[in-house]
């Protein structure tokens, strides 16, 4: 994800040190999801504030999105969420079974798991929207407004949240005729491996290549020009 990405080439927040990490393509936006039960009763971000929440798993980028998140919204001290870490597949089982009062979810849209989770019960995602710009002042253009579209998940109405774009990124030693090789595998392939995703998905030149701090791939530059111009 765009935010961890740029963290590791700047060395900061979870990374001691710059990681010499480098980009292929920007390949789709990751929609945050808050998701909370419809019959229960949190309908905005704020009324978390005490309740147990499944905030990502360890180490993951749902985990960075949350804290960001969660600190941005003045969920911290006394009105702080009682974070769990989890990976999404206990998330969703915990919120489920009445173990959490919501999950935090950073993926594709519809991601398969909530889909399957919507089809057992009802549920709220709730609008991020409005967090964006403090988002934005904090940590810089790696955070935009989205939205989730009507259809997915059984959603009347869209609904606005927070998207961070996902980087397809390789070490800066890998060779450039296999970043070139992989990146028109890629494009050549670009309408089946996107073909679920149904909001974010913009596999194309323009958005490829806009990969903010992080610098693209040699390899990954010659490949653009060579074919695009």
């Amino acid at each position: 994800m765009a935010d961890a990405a740029e963290d590791a080439v700047l060395g900061r927040e979870l990374f001691p040190r710059q990681v010499a990490v480098t980009a292929l393509a920007r390949v789709y936006v990751n929609h945050t999801h808050v998701v909370v039960p419809a019959l229960g009763p949190v309908r905005a971000l704020g009324q978390l504030a005490g309740r147990p929440v499944a905030a990502g798993a360890p180490g993951s980028g749902a985990q960075v999105v949350a804290e960001r998140l969660l600190r941005t919204a003045g969920l911290t001290g006394s009105r702080a969420v009682r974070a769990r870490r989890m990976e999404a597949a206990e998330s969703a089982v915990a919120l489920r079974d009445g173990e959490v009062d919501a999950l935090i979810w950073s993926g594709g849209v519809p991601t398969p798991l909530l889909a399957d989770l919507a089809r057992e019960m009802p549920l709220r995602f709730l609008a991020l929207d409005g967090h964006v710009a403090r988002l934005r002042a904090a940590y810089g253009p790696v955070y935009s407004a989205v939205t989730i579209p009507a259809g997915a998940y059984g959603l009347r109405e869209p609904v606005g949240t927070i998207g961070v774009s996902n980087y397809l990124t390789a070490r800066a030693d890998v060779p450039e005729g296999a970043v070139r090789e992989l990146l028109a595998l890629v494009f050549d392939r670009r309408r089946v491996l996107l073909a679920e995703v149904t909001a974010g998905a913009r596999l194309e030149p323009r958005f490829a290549i806009s990969t903010g701090s992080v610098p693209l791939h040699p390899g990954a530059a010659a490949y653009y020009r060579s074919v695009f111009g």
